[in-house]
């Protein structure tokens, strides 16, 4: 069973804290401590930084006990103000030396109500930079709907949904780039072409295919794997493999699931190797399926649903990861049937960290600030004698247990291995 954590309800306060040590739970690391840290929370409120989750565990997974934590930013991406069409959804993350590098579909602040790809750069998902466009729609009314890879040498793949084709439908296009700067050789923003849309041989029914924000890429081994479904042959996804990433052969059937697939991801631990998939179907729940080869995924999971009306119809979702481990997701989110009023949300797994008064109130994690900050809300103008308590990411097996403390509002403190 998923544990989806409420929105942070703000409370003013502007104090200090003060906290004393006790039990840990020896790790592979180390013993656990939380100390506190210079800095200032947000008032009526205390920061605990040091949460993310750790090395994927595909048993984490298969169990489906995932504390996951809504970012307190609701959205945590909005579309810029200047123009009058404003719908940002299709996020794509990939992993930098610097962080993580952004792709999204959206009119982003726009004076047309035309789809492009933009990108924005991030550290640590608190603050973003360098936000730009990086497709036009070019030749097509929309180009969105982007899955992006930054390859071990450097350089970058988009597939994207672009339309229409010359059977007036959605088919997948490629963009590549050696730097991310430029793509197809072209300064940005490149101007989407009909050139650009893949092939797919040994599907009978790609060329009236209606390929709409399902066209899924990953790289394993010098291969290019696309999931992907067709709104005129729906009920299953399929996968078709390529070693150039333009000109594709079809593999068959990877899950037979009425559900779009927005995000594939391959991870390793140890000798241990899982296929993670995320999928959508413009309504108030996500989902996500394992694979252990790549070739068929097993049944799909709740991953979750809605917090609230404003992000009632979840229109594309994409999974953030750091290395080895699966930090959570953003995904596009908006409160019209109409799916035009977008904004991409985030939720990150994390650790729970519990604070326990000495009256037996429970105050929990409500919210993240990014995934490695989590939010604990507390009173106004209290001081609280107690104790915190640590457990993983299934928020049920403890990490740090009986830590003696007196809280206040206000301050910022770290779960770490002691030295």
């Amino acid at each position: 069973m998923l544990n989806i954590i409420n929105p942070v309800v703000w409370v003013s306060a502007a104090l200090t804290a003060l906290i004393v040590f006790g039990a840990g739970v020896s790790s592979e690391a180390g013993k656990l401590e939380i100390r506190q840290i210079n800095g200032q929370a947000d008032v009526g409120t205390v920061e605990i930084h040091g949460v993310s989750a750790g090395e994927f565990s595909a048993d984490l997974w298969d169990k489906g006990t995932l504390n996951l934590v809504p970012d307190v930013r609701l959205p945590l991406l909005e579309p810029r103000k200047r123009g009058l069409f404003r719908n940002i959804y299709a996020p794509s993350i990939v992993e930098t030396a610097a962080g993580w590098r952004v792709f999204y579909g959206a009119w982003d602040g726009v004076d047309t109500g035309n789809d492009c790809i933009y990108s924005v750069d991030t550290q640590d998902f608190i603050d973003f930079s360098d936000r730009k466009k990086q497709i036009d729609h070019g030749e097509f009314i929309h180009c969105c709907n982007v899955s992006a890879l930054r390859l071990p040498g450097g350089d970058y793949r988009l597939m994207c949904t672009v339309y229409p084709d010359k059977r007036d439908r959605n088919k997948p296009a490629t963009f590549t780039s050696p730097d991310g700067i430029k793509w197809n050789s072209s300064e940005p923003p490149y101007a989407a072409k009909m050139t650009d849309i893949i092939d797919i041989q040994g599907y009978s029914k790609y060329a009236d295919a209606d390929i709409n924000g399902m066209n899924v890429i990953l790289y394993e081994d010098g291969v290019y794997r696309l999931y992907f479904n067709n709104f005129k042959d729906f009920g299953k996804i399929y996968r078709a493999s390529s070693d150039d990433g333009k000109n594709y052969k079809f593999d068959g059937p990877a899950l037979d699931f009425a559900a779009c697939v927005n995000d594939v991801k391959k991870i390793t631990v140890g000798k241990e190797t899982r296929y993670l998939m995320g999928m959508h179907m413009n309504g108030d729940t996500l989902w996500y399926s394992l694979s252990k080869d790549g070739v068929r995924f097993d049944q799909p999971k709740q991953l979750g649903t809605n917090l609230g009306e404003k992000d009632r119809y979840m229109v594309a979702i994409g999974w953030v990861l750091r290395g080895n481990s699966l930090l959570g997701f953003l995904y596009g989110a908006g409160e019209v049937p109409t799916l035009d009023r977008n904004r991409i949300w985030a939720r990150w797994l994390q650790k729970k960290v519990v604070f326990i008064a000495s009256d037996g109130t429970r105050y929990e994690g409500s919210g993240a600030l990014g995934p490695d900050r989590q939010i604990i809300k507390i009173p106004k103008g209290q001081t609280i004698e107690g104790h915190f308590e640590v457990y993983s990411e299934d928020s049920t097996t403890p990490l740090l247990t009986k830590v003696d403390a007196t809280l206040v509002s206000g301050a910022v403190f770290v779960l770490e291995s002691s030295k």
